[in-house]
């Protein structure tokens, strides 16, 4: 089994945090207080957006740091 850098996966981590709060965040609005507001009701429904499109740039992340960690033990 192949031993990862904490370094390159703690870089990750400000992803997650976001989308957690984005998640909290999200839950927090669907209060019966914000259910008037157009611009929240589309902002709820942009957010699994969101959360999707960060997802995809961690894994490119992931991706790219893995690519580097094997260049780096080939050369």
């Amino acid at each position: 089994m192949k031993k990862h850098s904490a370094k390159k996966e703690l870089m990750l981590l400000p992803i997650l945090l976001v989308v957690i709060l984005m998640c909290v965040v999200g839950h927090f609005f669907m209060q019966a207080d914000y259910q008037d507001s157009n611009m929240i009701e589309y902002m709820l429904a942009a957010l699994p957006f969101a959360m999707f499109g960060l997802v995809v740039v961690a894994f490119k992340m992931a991706a790219k740091s893995e690519k580097k960690e094997q260049n780096e033990q080939d050369s």
